[in-house]
Parts: structure tokens; sequence; C-alpha cells
């Protein structure tokens, strides 16, 4: 029985064109309500995944998000916002693109194509068994990811698959199989829409659950974030204030600037009180 893919089936809308710009923007939201939905639905499977990789990376392990085109470049958005965000080191979480950097502006001509580059880009990030792969495909059966999560499985990754199609390939390929099903595109195939919007908030949520996990935030705080603009500067200097009872900004904006981050800055307080 052929695989059908239902991010691929004709739009629930037709006349598009004849529409007016209020009628394409309340059908679109429309749509966009049924992504929540869906996602909470593959809850069960993310819980998995995110237990698992924390156990993983408390051994030294990494992630890896692995797409092509608008999965690519949601994979290569989540891993670039870990440094600033948590203050992790870059290589902790790695978003790999079919393509390589240039496909992040650019489409490539048969990247996903390639069935082995997926396994051969993972390699030169001396990829372990440690670590774990994520591949990601609206539909579910793109080659470059395929592979990869193929390769990766075989040599003791853990691997996991985000898709919109049940039963995908990629779904078999992997260990833990997330499958956000929210149906034809408003656009028929433009898996940029619900499809795009479903794995950022995946993306988000294994992300920033394995981080909270990892030590990375405290209360509901980024203590780890990175001083990189006068808005975190301040945002953190009045974290410093808060958790330590401090009343003079200046003071706290100095302490946090000196040790580089909230948490460290209210470390070397509390250490030499």
């Amino acid at each position: 029985m052929a695989f059908v893919k239902i991010s691929e089936q004709p739009s629930l809308y037709d006349g598009l064109e004849r529409k007016s710009v209020r009628e394409i923007l309340t059908d679109i939201n429309r749509e966009d309500h049924k992504v929540a939905d869906a996602v909470e639905r593959a809850i069960p499977q993310i819980d998995r995944l995110v237990t698992a990789i924390v156990e993983r990376m408390r051994r030294g392990g990494r992630i890896f998000y692995m797409g092509a085109g608008t999965s690519g470049r949601l994979g290569v958005l989540d891993a670039s916002e870990i440094p600033p965000t948590f203050g992790m080191e870059s290589g902790w979480i790695v978003g790999l693109i079919a393509g390589g950097d240039y496909a992040l502006r650019h489409a490539v001509e048969n990247a996903e194509d390639d069935t082995e580059q997926g396994w051969k880009d993972l390699l030169e990030h001396k990829v372990n068994d440690k670590d774990t792969v994520i591949g990601i495909a609206a539909s579910g059966t793109t080659p470059y990811v395929l592979g990869a999560l193929r390769d990766a499985r075989a040599h003791g990754c853990l691997t996991a698959a985000i898709t919109s199609n049940p039963d995908a390939p990629i779904s078999e390929a992997a260990d833990i199989a997330i499958e956000m099903i929210v149906g034809p595109e408003y656009v028929t195939g433009s898996s940029r829409m619900k499809s795009g919007t479903g794995q950022k908030l995946i993306c988000n949520m294994i992300s920033t659950a394995v981080m909270i996990k990892m030590g990375r935030v405290k209360g509901n705080k980024m203590v780890n974030m990175q001083l990189t603009n006068a808005k975190l500067v301040d945002r953190g200097t009045r974290m410093v204030m808060e958790e330590l009872g401090l009343t003079d900004y200046d003071a706290a904006r100095r302490l946090l600037l000196l040790h580089g981050s909230v948490k460290l800055a209210c470390d070397a307080y509390r250490s030499e009180l």
C-alpha cells in the first residue's frame, strides 16, 4: 500500500486568489488554531524524548537537529538560540541542514535527495552513541533525514523524528516518533505553514525542557543568559537585585558584569557573605 502524505493533500480551501485579504488571513488563522492541538496530542512522545535526552546529556551527549528546507532552518534556528538564552556552548545543540549553511538563505538543488550526506555531516561533528539525532521532515520521507536517522540508530545514537504524517518512513527509522498531524496546508503542500509552526513549537518544547532539567533556569529566570546587549544587561541586573535582595542598581550591575551571568554573580556574592 502506497504511503499517503496528509501534508500533501489538497487544501480545504480553494479559489484563494478570489478571496479578500481579510478572508485569507481569517482562513489561515483558523487553520493555525489546529496546530497547538496537534502538538498537544504528541506530548507523550515529546516527554519520552526529553527524558531520554537529559539522561544522555548528563553523560556528555549532544542534540543534533537535521532537516532540509524549512525543517532544516527551524532546527538551526532553535540550536542557535540556546547559547544566548541558556549560556550553553554552541556545540551542545547543533542544527544541520541539507546543503549546508548556504541553504539557510538559498534553495540548494537536490541537497535533500542524498541519503548518505546526512550521516557524513554528523561524522564531521564526531557523533557518538551518547548523542541524540532528531530528524525533522513534514513529509516524513526526506532522504537526507531518513538516511541520517538510519545510520545514527545503527551506531547507537538515540533517534527521534518530527513529522506531519502518520506512519511515515522517518517514524519507522527513529526510536521515538513525534507525529504532529496538522492536516492539509492552506496552500496545498506548503509545509512552511502549519507544519513549520508545529515544528517550531516542538523544538521550543524539547530544548527548553532539556535546558531547565540541565539546571540552566532558576525559578522561571534565564540565569545563565549571555549579556549581549543593553536590554539583557538591564534584565540581568534586575534579576540579581531580586535574587539577592539588593537595592543599589549600579552595584548589582557591576556585580553582574564582573561575573558574566546572573547565576555566577549571585553565587559569588553569597560565597563572600
